[in-house]
């Protein structure tokens, strides 16, 4: 028989020793597992997953720490979820999460990194808003931007990363940066941040203080990062500058690229500075005296001076006086004597000319130039040479609608305009009368010095026939000529003398027909009356039927000869009879 004990239940403490049987021993024994276990279950049944316990660290093997929450069992939490090595310490206290009550294995599942994620949740949701500054650490790339550890996972979208263009994501990855807050999700407990508006703020405070402190006329070091058809842009560490392409150099460039190029770092003067608009203009020319500051005393008018073709364009050639000055030969100032339409006719870029200073525009930095001028203007003896009247010898070297251009020598062409081909006859085209390349006479009629003409005729070479018509060939005069062309209206006769006058079809018979053909043809030799002289105008009028008329009443048989015989009516028979019996 035991010794039996008096047991305080409310702590689990013997109070008094009393005898007792050993089966009373034996039931208290289960009655006091089964409290304990009771207590146990109890304690576990009160937690519930998601919850933060706070552990003892009681070992620690290769890959896990061994962490004792008060409950049944020891939960395992992965050596690597310890980010701080004086924390995996035997003895020491720590939170974890409680991942799962029991696990497959029976154990509790614990997560460290869980808990320390949702204390940092806790944190930020009580001491941070949108707008806060955090620190994180870029931790992989996603599908739109970047994974950033702020205490806990944060999305870095891809258009907040960086203020400028982004090449690579990996480059980012690993570092750590500041960010901004952009938005928190309590429901779904997520963040979004940004780099970007850090930067951007960095940059406009930066900007600001730039502009404040920046004078024009200093001196400032920039780096290219853009080029343009019309200049480069240069970071002024943080702000933005620009310089024009005219203040690049004296020297005249088609395009920036031709001096600079991206990365280079530039040495600039500042030109203007528009607080306003944040603007910055600059300058490379001007750290270098301004070779056109002197100019007009340096080549007066008239100079002639020696320089390199640096560049040919359509309206001329640029040429290289001395460094940062250049000089325009405009084609009109190439030739004396030649039309020049392309300056490569004449000169080629590297070519090494003489040319004479015309005009100088020095605010505009401009110089003409001409190389005709270094030679003697064979127009200036024009005059001399081929007065008015003169009689000379050309060959034909072109054919226009208008007239006939003649080279008269080597740069002096002259003009027989087709007006000026005939007395008597109607030129249409005076490949008519001449052809390119053969020799031709003509006089002189009008010299222009100034305009670079020459006129010229060719039937000045004979007399006008029409100033003596009147008394040559006086109205009523009878005349024999041959039909040269039938129209509607009656038939053109082409006179001895070369000048065509009119039948009209009025006058063609003192008789009765119908058709021109049934009267005359084209070939005939007829006799007529003159009726009409218009000297002013060129214009003869013959009439068949007054000469007829006049035979007819003088009954003169020698008057008409005809030498062809046309069918027709019988009033051409009469006639061609007639004739024949004259």
């Amino acid at each position: 028989m035991s010794k039996n004990v008096k047991y305080d239940w409310s702590d689990s403490k013997v109070i008094d020793d009393v005898d007792y049987h050993e089966e009373d021993a034996n039931q208290f024994k289960k009655l006091l597992d089964r409290r304990e276990e009771t207590a146990d279950e109890g304690c576990v049944a009160s937690m519930s997953a998601g919850q933060i316990l706070k552990g003892r660290l009681v070992e620690i093997t290769k890959d896990f720490a061994v962490i004792d929450v008060g409950l049944k069992s020891e939960g395992l939490v992965p050596i690597d979820e310890f980010s701080e090595p004086n924390e995996l310490t035997l003895g020491s206290e720590v939170e974890v999460y409680l991942d799962q009550t029991e696990g497959e294995d029976g154990q509790i599942v614990l997560s460290r990194e869980k808990a320390r994620r949702l204390r940092q949740w806790e944190h930020i949701s009580t001491n941070c808003e949108e707008g806060s500054i955090v620190k994180g650490k870029v931790i992989r790339k996603v599908k739109g931007g970047l994974m950033v550890d702020i205490g806990m996972e944060a999305f870095l979208p891809g258009s907040q990363i960086d203020n400028k263009r982004i090449k690579n994501l990996d480059e980012y990855i690993g570092h750590t940066y500041e960010f901004k807050i952009l938005k928190i999700n309590n429901e779904r407990k997520n963040i979004v941040v940004s780099r970007r508006e850090l930067l951007e703020e960095e940059r406009i405070s930066r900007k600001a203080e730039l502009l404040g402190n920046i004078v024009e006329g200093e001196v400032r070091k920039g780096v290219v990062k853009n080029i343009t058809d019309f200049g480069v842009f240069l970071d002024l560490d943080g702000i933005d500058g620009l310089l024009h392409i005219t203040d690049m150099t004296w020297k005249r460039i088609k395009h920036p690229s031709e001096m600079v190029q991206m990365g280079q770092e530039l040495e600039v003067v500042i030109l203007h500075v528009d607080k306003d608009k944040g603007r910055v203009a600059l300058g490379m020319k001007q750290k270098e005296s301004n070779p056109w500051e002197e100019i007009e005393k340096r080549y007066p008018i008239g100079t002639r001076i020696h320089g390199k073709i640096v560049n040919l364009v359509p309206y001329g050639a640029f040429i290289e006086i001395e460094p940062g000055i250049e000089g325009l030969i405009h084609v009109s100032e190439m030739s004396w004597v030649k039309n020049v339409s392309d300056p490569s006719e004449i000169v080629k870029k590297g070519d090494e000319v003489e040319a004479i200073v015309l005009s100088i525009q020095k605010e505009e930095g401009k110089i003409s130039l001409g190389i005709k001028q270094t030679e003697k203007n064979p127009w200036d003896e024009v005059e001399d040479k081929y007065p008015i009247g003169s009689s000379v010898q050309a060959e034909i070297r072109n054919l226009t609608n208008y007239g006939a251009f003649v080279e008269l020598e080597p740069g002096i062409d002259g003009l027989i305009h087709i007006s000026d081909l005939s007395w008597i006859k109607k030129v249409s085209h005076p490949s008519e009368v001449l052809k390119k390349g053969d020799k031709v006479e003509a006089v002189v009629l009008s010299v222009d010095k100034e305009s670079k003409k020459i006129t010229l005729g060719v039937k000045q070479l004979s007399n006008n026939p029409w100033e003596s018509i009147e008394k040559t060939m006086p109205v009523g005069t009878l005349v024999k000529g041959i039909v040269s062309k039938i129209t509607a209206f009656g038939a053109f006769v082409e006179l001895p003398n070369g000048i065509e006058a009119l039948v009209h079809v009025t006058e063609l018979s003192d008789q009765p027909f119908g058709k021109v053909e049934e009267v005359i043809n084209k070939g005939d030799e007829i006799t007529a009356k003159v009726i009409k002289l218009d000297p002013e105008h060129k214009k003869i009028a013959l009439s068949i039927k007054e000469f007829l008329v006049d035979k007819n009443k003088c009954n003169r048989d020698d008057i008409v000869v005809g030498t062809s015989k046309p069918k027709g009516s019988s009033r051409k028979k009469k006639v061609e009879e007639e004739e024949s019996s004259s």
